[in-house]
């Protein structure tokens, strides 16, 4: 069974060049890193870098998170006619279930779950701008707020009437944030909610093909959306494209990783994108024999010649 497949946004890891990976091991669409709407109003030069798509990369939708109508509404306008031609989002996505405290904390992510009132003065405003310019408007949220305010199915529908044209669901409360397991039962109490023709993405404890399969049996859902377990597994999208499991060897991790820490450095510069590609290399090599003692010497690596001769080391170990 061939499986419709979404990266999941994740702050420092979904960005371009992760993404054109994914695209080409087969993700249906991609989310980009999330977008303060309040940055893009205050004319913040670095959140700019956030919202390019290139053209190798699949369908990308560009997240936006915020609690102020306007601010939210003046926003995705500018993500829109702003894009370079051919780059345009397939989607304006706006996250109502990040849990990150500084996100909520402000009211935004899935503190709107806890203000459906805000959350809906936010989406009709917003979509007064997509409908416009005839790009679908998604919305992201969670089970809910706490155990005691799960309303993910009231919630879902209140975005269906307000025009969202495809809703993502984490089956984990806030207060949850990634423990314990997902619940699926919310996430088919959404799709329940809201007619058919408004997909719903399933999210949350999808590491493998067979989880997948198994959330969309035990759901309905449309689809599924990888976070988390992409990081150092992307092929997992090649399963869900081909409907078998792939799994990758040794050998390509290692290349992968390379090519990552290449792209992010062309991208971001050396001093910015080695620091970034430390961790983000991480994720492929864990479990690799040596791989341990690997990564502390990535850590302390500074440039792209030494980050690339210890990754190439570590896969000429595997073939003694």
């Amino acid at each position: 069974m061939k499986i419709y497949s979404s990266l999941a946004p994740m702050a420092g890891f979904t960005d371009m060049p992760f993404r054109v990976i994914c695209s080409e091991l087969g993700v249906s669409h991609t989310v980009s890193e999330m977008i303060s709407a309040a940055a893009i109003c205050y004319k913040d030069k670095k959140t700019a870098e956030l919202c390019r798509i290139s053209e190798r990369e699949a369908p990308c939708a560009l997240q936006l998170f915020g609690h102020d109508p306007a601010q939210m509404a003046y926003a995705a306008e500018e993500l829109i006619c702003k894009a370079e031609e051919g780059k345009k989002p397939v989607a304006i996505d706006i996250n109502m279930g990040c849990p990150v405290k500084k996100i909520v904390t402000s009211g935004d992510g899935s503190a709107l779950m806890k203000t459906p009132e805000v959350a809906e003065a936010v989406v009709r405003a917003v979509y007064k701008v997509t409908e416009r310019y005839n790009v679908p408007l998604w919305v992201k949220i969670r089970a809910g707020w706490n155990s005691g305010s799960i309303n993910a199915s009231e919630f879902a529908k209140m975005l269906a009437d307000c025009g969202t044209s495809l809703i993502t669901v984490h089956g984990r409360t806030r207060e949850q944030m990634y423990m314990p397991s997902s619940d699926n039962g919310v996430i088919r109490s959404v799709r329940e909610a809201v007619p058919e023709k408004i997909p719903v993405i399933g999210n949350g404890d999808v590491c493998s093909y067979a989880d997948a399969v198994r959330m969309i049996n035990e759901t309905g859902c449309d689809g599924v959306a990888v976070g988390r377990a992409a990081l150092g597994d992307p092929w997992i999208f090649r399963s869900m494209a081909e409907g078998t499991e792939y799994q990758a060897s040794v050998e390509e991790r290692i290349n992968m990783a390379l090519r990552l820490t290449r792209d992010v450095v062309s991208l971001k510069g050396e001093l910015c994108g080695i620091r970034e590609a430390r961790g983000r290399a991480a994720h492929f090599i864990r479990g690799i024999r040596g791989s341990a003692v690997v990564r502390e010497k990535l850590n302390r690596a500074v440039s792209l010649s030494e980050f690339s001769e210890i990754l190439s080391t570590l896969k000429e170990q595997q073939e003694l």
